[in-house]
């Protein structure tokens, strides 16, 4: 079965529906009539009958529908749709809307209105704009679709962990345990305490949560790209998955703790990543959850890229964009990272870790360093950077980044605009083109960034010689538009394993 489906084409998404294809996942959903629910394409039940089937793109859209979430497939955890298009502009705006609204770092904990007033002037229209496209595009209001993305996210709390009622209805952005309450019942027929119980889960011990992909999927790709700029001390990475310490800042406060990632070997209800966070971060579970789906590329629509890129790349349809779980370590890494080795750059960050790293308790011994906050590197001295190995232009790059995003001039995450973030970013000293774009690659989650002073990317396509390479590299990607980024991980594969 081709893993593109047309839109209308609900006999095709039936026979899917049938084989439990996991290439599916999240890009539909199934409510069954007869008994009211919504399903993955991938749930382990009984095949309901194909006049019974009604197909939604969108959870939010079966739950305005009257369907509730299947207890056994789980739609929280399938992996989010995420499409791009460089034509269709009201394609895109809906598109990036979704993407903002998607974050939980947006969840406001009113009554979700003065955000989307904030997002439709983040997007450059009117509210009344935005609610009729969104309307037209999918069926639902964006007041529908946040209130979808809420109640999911704390039923996957209530479900995988053991937090109180009150702290899963704080951390999905309500305001307070009665509107969360009377939203559930209303939209699931359940108090949360009875889906608690239905759902398995166990108050007294810790349970991963699990977070879905779709294949294929090359983890020993991404694992071994991780591998080989791992910091000891602050990451360990092994053919299984990744652990590693974090820092997060929810609103004016900070977070530190451990995430444990393993690949989940199990293939029903399709492919997932087993997650298991410190207690310390339960509180923020789904802002841990959604940058552990950007650093491990869970959101991404193989078919999609593979349409674009499978000719020119026909062993990577598995590859994925590595990402990042701190946009601001990211960055900093990337700066150490100009004009030198791999294994240079390693170098100079545990250096830096060893130096200005902050000491946290871990179950691990091999993890006891946090990577410096930005208010540590903003006010570090230039001896101090100096005696490290880094030369004098680094330093200025670094101390420069660590005062933008600590007063907020500059924002290095997923929902941040790529293009004003670029362009901020280059206007500090010391950062170039190929920085930010590997920056708007692995932090902004941008799947069209293209560093095209990359040297090793100029060997991959053939143009070191050319006069001009980068201005030759670009005009040899424009094929991969809009896929540029997955286009560059592959280009590196393939040098690397010709």
């Amino acid at each position: 079965m081709p893993a593109h489906l047309p839109a209308d084409d609900d006999d095709a998404r039936y026979l899917a529906l049938k084989a439990r294809d996991a290439r599916f996942d999240g890009r539909f959903f199934t409510g069954v009539t007869s008994t009211g629910i919504y399903c993955r394409p991938v749930c382990a039940v009984r095949t309901p009958r194909r006049e019974n089937c009604r197909f939604f793109t969108l959870a939010a859209q079966a739950e305005s529908a009257g369907f509730r979430p299947c207890l056994r497939c789980r739609p929280e955890l399938a992996p989010q749709a995420l499409a791009w298009s460089v034509q269709d502009a009201s394609g895109i705006l809906v598109r990036q809307a979704l993407r903002l609204l998607d974050a939980p770092e947006a969840w406001s904990t009113d009554g979700g209105g003065a955000l989307v007033a904030q997002l439709a002037h983040r997007l450059g229209v009117s509210d009344r704009h935005l609610r009729r496209i969104f309307e037209a595009a999918l069926g639902v209001s964006p007041l529908q679709y946040l209130q979808t993305r809420r109640l999911l996210a704390a039923k996957q709390l209530l479900t995988d962990t053991r937090l109180p009622v009150t702290q899963v209805a704080l951390a999905s952005g309500f305001a307070s345990v009665r509107r969360f309450n009377a939203a559930f019942s209303t939209h699931y027929g359940l108090n949360p305490t009875q889906l608690r119980r239905e759902g398995g889960a166990h108050p007294g011990a810790a349970r991963p949560v699990h977070l879905g992909l779709r294949p294929p999927y090359d983890a020993a790709a991404l694992l071994g790209f991780l591998a080989t700029r791992q910091i000891h001390g602050m990451e360990s990475v092994d053919p299984q998955g990744l652990r590693r310490t974090v820092r997060l800042a929810v609103g004016d406060v900070q977070y530190t703790g451990w995430i444990d990632a393993r690949f989940d070997r199990k293939d029903q209800p399709g492919p997932r990543v087993a997650l298991t966070a410190s207690d310390s971060l339960l509180p923020t579970l789904p802002q841990v959850i959604a940058r552990v789906r950007a650093l491990l590329d869970l959101d991404a629509d193989p078919a999609a890229i593979n349409a674009v890129l499978h000719p020119a790349f026909p062993l990577g349809d598995g590859l994925r964009v590595p990402g990042c779980f701190d946009g601001f370590e990211l960055a900093v890494r990337a700066v150490l990272g100009q004009q030198i080795t791999v294994a240079a750059a390693r170098t100079l960050v545990q250096r830096l870790l060893e130096r200005f790293g902050e000491p946290i308790a871990t179950p691990w011994p091999g993890l006891r360093l946090l990577f410096p906050a930005p208010a540590t590197l903003a006010a570090a001295e230039g001896d101090a950077l100096g005696q490290l190995g880094i030369v004098r232009q680094r330093q200025a790059a670094i101390v420069a980044l660590a005062r933008a995003v600590l007063d907020g001039r500059i924002a290095l995450h997923a929902g941040s605009d790529v293009e004003a973030t670029t362009a901020a970013l280059r206007q500090l000293p010391g950062i170039g083109d190929w920085t930010a774009q590997y920056i708007a690659m692995r932090a902004l989650r941008w799947p069209d960034a293209f560093p095209a002073g990359d040297v090793a990317l100029h060997k991959a396509l053939g143009v070191r010689g050319a006069p001009q390479p980068a201005r030759a590299a670009l005009e040899a990607a424009q094929a991969w538009r809009p896929w540029r980024s997955y286009g560059v991980i592959r280009a590196w594969a393939a040098l690397s394993n010709p």
